[in-house]
């Protein structure tokens, strides 16, 4: 396969997680507004994500996107199917059992899988991992 076609999927992966991102970042707002009040402005939010513990959760999603996302934007590289491996097998650990340092995010995502929004997100993402299988 050209690189062409590598970076088209890893965009349209790349696009998928945002949209779970997002969708879990308003879950995990929403929550910490219940219980603190309002977030005022997108300052005082990008604040919270990156120092507030009630935030942390998402972290290693935030990492596995900023990792491909870096990736994608390397023009001197040749994107192979191994670069869509590695984000397939990274997704994995983070929803996989095994790997306890990712235990806070799966029990974030635990408690935010259940709103609609998480769930259409968290299917275009399995959508596009499936499409990379086929």
């Amino acid at each position: 396969m050209t690189a062409e076609p590598v970076r088209t999927r890893l965009n349209a992966l790349a696009d998928a997680l945002r949209h779970l991102h997002s969708a879990l970042l308003d879950v995990a707002k929403g929550e910490y507004e219940f219980m603190h009040g309002p977030v005022t402005s997108p300052y005082t939010l990008y604040n919270l994500v990156t120092s507030d513990p009630a935030f942390q959760w998402l972290r290693p999603l935030s990492g596995l996107m900023s990792t491909l996302d870096e990736v994608i934007d390397q023009k001197n590289t040749m994107l192979t199917e191994r670069h869509l491996q590695d984000v397939r097998q990274a997704y994995g650990l983070l929803f996989g059992e095994t790997d306890t340092r990712f235990s806070d995010f799966r029990a974030g995502f635990d408690k935010a899988r259940h709103h609609a929004r998480v769930q259409g997100a968290e299917a275009q993402v399995r959508r596009v991992l499936e499409a990379h299988d086929a």
